[in-house]
């Protein structure tokens, strides 16, 4: 399995909807959890968020090689 097709936009609405459901339940009253269990779920997102972000950065600059050139003054 390579990376690239694990850490996909899906992942990480999952990971939102989950966070949202969690928040909506514990708010209600249904099930009261340590707020810490939020953040690992929040950690996660931003991990998964990272990881596809520098994907597509290397995607992006694999396509688009950019080349410097000299200023002549």
């Amino acid at each position: 399995m390579k990376t690239k097709n694990f850490f996909r936009y899906e992942t990480f609405v999952i990971i939102g909807i989950i966070m949202t459901l969690s928040v909506g339940i514990k708010l209600v009253g249904i099930v009261n959890f340590s707020s810490d269990w939020f953040w690992l779920i929040a950690g996660i997102g931003f991990i998964v968020e990272g990881a596809i972000s520098l994907i597509k950065q290397k995607a992006f600059d694999n396509k688009y090689k950019i080349v410097l050139r000299k200023s002549s003054k």
